[in-house]
């Protein structure tokens, strides 16, 4: 009897034995299997089971989580959700995250490891440290200044403080709420399909996830190109440049909106944005030349974050002389992100160094205690700082007494760049209305804000659109919020 007993015994232990390698097998080697099975709610839940972390600017939070009692119990909330979309994001429990709300989704969620002091027994527990919170660089005060200029036109602004990269501005006009997205009940999906329809696309980042023609606010890259390389060497030497200007191996003849170009020095072209002398300077840099100088602006760079993507911008590397001629005014194939004008105008104000930009200044635990920090970002010397010290001479002439006096600023030192991009089918869409600019205070040693504006729809007729009349307003409102704090 003891016998069977003993058998029996040896049996239950081998079942323990099986089933404890069952379980071991279940949780350890197939848990990802079952962790991504879409059948398995637990994660779901789990992520929704706790407050999310918060996103900040000025130190205030512009994210919230709202507990609704449900099983997936809190919902992403937003503080001005329209001024900080283009920036945050969405976190929506049906379509998911976007932007920051997606970048920085394991530090908001609590999942990054950094949040816990002992990570691997939260791996072991399934446990999930508190949200933590993501701090912008982001200045409120310039964030609405720009939201408020473009007054719902469509069109995007994007500041940069020139000596570091951190982004103080990043708006995008139509905008939308996306709390509308944050829940799981009808309404949610009734609003994704009416914002997907919209044929305004209020969702799309036109700040960074769009390019535009840049019109003659790129005629800042051409004018560094042709400093640097020597093809002028004086600002107020003739450039021998006819008006009208036929380009190169075609019959095709450029012109300009005003009087007084031909042969205009270099100064006066770019004051009176003049495309017959900034064409002619770009076939005489060179096609060799110019891409390099777009090239290090920031123009095919195709690996941008910030720390989303950045749709690239595009200087053409394959043209003839007469397409290098129309790119080098920022038509035929030249595309720019408002964001990459932008960096433009910091590399000149910062003395030819262009610090890449960046909008996370740091992350944080939910104490507060800092996980991670922005660091230092990288420079690269985009052009000789004798020619951002006159390229600065040539901007400020342009808001002191050319096509950008509506970008002055009392008591400020303001430099700008105007452009009208044409677009569309034989040039028959509305132009697009630049302004490009940086802005030193008089307590400033050097200049601490460069912005772009673009205004794809301005209320105006045709042929009164200009970047003088449109986006410089825009852009003196971002300076003098950014100047005033």
């Amino acid at each position: 009897m003891t016998r069977y007993i003993r058998y029996a015994a040896v049996f239950c232990a081998l079942l323990l034995a099986a089933l404890l390698v069952n379980a071991a097998r279940v949780q350890v080697v197939q848990s990802r299997v079952y962790d991504d099975n879409p059948a398995n709610r637990r994660p779901t839940i789990a992520r929704y089971g706790q407050p999310r972390g918060d996103i900040l600017v000025d130190g205030r939070p512009v994210t919230g989580s709202k507990d609704t009692g449900e099983q997936l119990r809190y919902e992403r909330t937003y503080t001005d959700g329209p001024l900080y979309a283009p920036v945050t994001g969405f976190a929506s429990q049906v379509y998911g995250t976007t932007l920051l709300e997606h970048t920085e989704d394991g530090v908001l969620a609590g999942t990054d490891p950094l949040l816990t002091a002992f990570p691997l027994l939260n791996d072991l527990t399934r446990g999930r440290a508190a949200g933590g919170d993501v701090v912008t660089t982001l200045n409120r005060a310039a964030q609405r200044a720009a939201y408020a200029g473009l007054a719902g036109r469509k069109g995007a602004v994007a500041a940069i403080e020139p000596a570091t990269g951190r982004i103080l501005a990043l708006v995008s006009a139509p905008s939308y709420d996306p709390a509308l997205l944050s829940g799981n009940g009808r309404s949610v999906e009734r609003e994704w399909a009416r914002l997907n329809a919209d044929p305004d696309k209020p969702m799309l980042n036109r700040a960074v996830r769009q390019t535009y023609p840049p019109g003659s606010t790129f005629k800042v890259v051409t004018a560094a190109a042709a400093l640097d390389s020597g093809v002028v060497t004086d600002l107020d030497a003739p450039t021998d440049s006819p008006d009208p200007y036929r380009l190169p191996g075609t019959t095709t003849s450029l012109t300009n909106e005003g009087e007084g170009c031909a042969d205009a020095p270099l100064r006066d072209a770019f004051m009176w944005s003049c495309n017959t002398v900034f064409a002619k300077l770009g076939v005489r840099v060179g096609a060799e030349a110019m891409v390099a100088t777009a090239q290090s602006f920031g123009f095919n760079d195709t690996g941008v974050r910030i720390p989303f993507s950045v749709a690239p911008s595009t200087f053409d590397t394959s043209v003839d002389k007469a397409q290098l001629a129309l790119s080098s005014i920022g038509q035929y194939n030249t595309r720019a992100t408002p964001l990459q004008m932008a960096m433009v105008a910091a590399a000149v104000a910062n003395g030819g160094r262009l610090r890449a930009p960046y909008l996370v200044e740091r992350t944080t635990r939910a104490n507060g205690a800092t996980v991670g920090t922005a660091g230092s970002r990288p420079a690269r010397q985009v052009m000789y700082p004798s020619t951002a010290y006159r390229l600065r001479e040539l901007m400020t002439d342009v808001v002191r007494e050319g096509t950008g006096t509506n970008a002055a600023i009392p008591g400020a030192v303001v430099g700008g760049k105007t452009g009208t991009a044409q677009h569309g089918l034989g040039n028959s869409g509305t132009p697009y209305a630049w302004f490009v600019s940086w802005a030193q205070g008089a307590r400033d040693v050097e200049p601490s804000v460069a912005v772009a504006v673009v205004v794809e729809d301005a209320a105006a007729d045709r042929g009164e659109i200009s970047g003088g009349g449109d986006a410089a307003p825009i852009a003196r409102a971002v300076m003098e919020a950014v100047l005033r704090s």
